[in-house]
Parts: C-alpha cells; sequence; structure tokens
C-alpha cells in the first residue's frame, strides 16, 4: 500500500570489546543504516557494576549494524554535573585545561582536564598545572590507540599520570579528566578494519 509505513525492527545496542560489550539498550530503525550515527548515553557503573561510578556518564555513538546488534564506539564522557558542582569550595582553585589530540589511529579527541586545590593559588602554579595537562595529553595521544585512550581517561589512569606529577607542585584534592568528545572519527571505523600500519597492541592485563 503507497505511503504504508515500513516495519521496524529491534536492534541491540551494545559497548565495544573494551567496554565488556555490555547491552546498552534496544532501538528500532525500518533500515539498519538509520542506526549509524545514533549515539547512547550510560553510566560507567552500568558498564563496571562499580557503584562508586555512578557520577561517570559514558557515550557511544553507533557506527556499524551486524545482524541484530548496533555496535558502537566510545564518542566521550563526562562528570555528572551534580558530582562536579560538589567538587567546588571556597577558598580553593579550579585549574582547567582543554586540548584537542589525535590517538594513533586517527581519531581525533578534545579532552578536559581538572585539578581542585587545597587552597587558593597563584597564577604562576596554574600556569605550571596547565603545562603538566597538556604533556600527559599529548604523550597519551601519541602512544595509545582510540581504545586505550579511552579506557585511560574514564578509569583514572590519566588522572593518577596527572596527579602523579601535579603533587611535586603541590598536593592537589582531586585531579581528572572531567569530560573529553570525539570530534573526529577516522573513516575505516565504520567498515571496522583498522589499518595494518595504525594498529597498536593492547596493553598486557
Amino acid at each position: 500500500m503507497p505511503g504504508a509505513e515500513k516495519q521496524k525492527d529491534e536492534y541491540v545496542v551494545r559497548a565495544p570489546p573494551y567496554f565488556g560489550e555490555r547491552e546498552l539498550g534496544v532501538t528500532f530503525a525500518d533500515d539498519p543504516q538509520k542506526l549509524i550515527g545514533r549515539t547512547v548515553i550510560t553510566s560507567l557503573y552500568n558498564l563496571t557494576d562499580d557503584p562508586t561510578k555512578h557520577y561517570l556518564l559514558v557515550k557511544f555513538k553507533v557506527v556499524r549494524v551486524n545482524g541484530r546488534y548496533a555496535e558502537t564506539v566510545f564518542y566521550g564522557h563526562e562528570y555528572g554535573r551534580e558530582y562536579f558542582r560538589s567538587l567546588v569550595r571556597r577558598g580553593t582553585s579550579k585549574v582547567e585545561y582543554i586540548r584537542d589530540v589525535e590517538t594513533r589511529d586517527g581519531f581525533r579527541f578534545r579532552v578536559y582536564g581538572v585539578v581542585f586545590t587545597q587552597k587558593r593559588i597563584r597564577s604562576g602554579k596554574m600556569r605550571d598545572i596547565r603545562k603538566i595537562m597538556d604533556q600527559v595529553f599529548t604523550e597519551a595521544a601519541q602512544r595509545l590507540n582510540h581504545d586505550q585512550f579511552a579506557i585511560e581517561m574514564v578509569l583514572g589512569k590519566m588522572g593518577s599520570d596527572i596527579f602523579n606529577r601535579v603533587k611535586k607542585i603541590l598536593i592537589p584534592r582531586h585531579v581528572g579528566v572531567y569530560k573529553s568528545k570525539v570530534v573526529r572519527l577516522p573513516e575505516w571505523v565504520y567498515e571496522g578494519r583498522k589499518p595494518e600500519e595504525q594498529a597498536v597492541q593492547a596493553p598486557a592485563s
């Protein structure tokens, strides 16, 4: 019948292997290609079963459809608004830094770092702390692929690296990568075939 609506099929949206291929929910489409580009947000708690990680939200983007599964890649993360607000204290300083970096396999990230101090600090120390964040972000992007970079941000390794360098200047109250987003995806990601020359070995467990 002309103009009749196509039947929509159900697809399971799942996290990528480096997040355990957890099911993120279901979605519907009358054409699997219409799923490409859709995004889904979940908490890190849902991905790790660690209740202390409920404050961190992780975003995934559908890049391929494999049968009934909509496959995704990490597309960004962010501290929950209330959690971030709870870190702000009177009489202390908040040092933020934003940097665009490109991983070894061609993903461009915009990364947002933050250091909360125990007390107010002067602009000279703020510059030193921003320089440290710049170094950590740049060095990580140079040695890691997208998957490894995402894991180090979200699970706190990158924040720990910043902390260990900043503590030579002062002991911070909180250090973290409070937000990130992928601002450019390489074309190969939609086919799922990473160029051999850009492949990076996963870190040993």
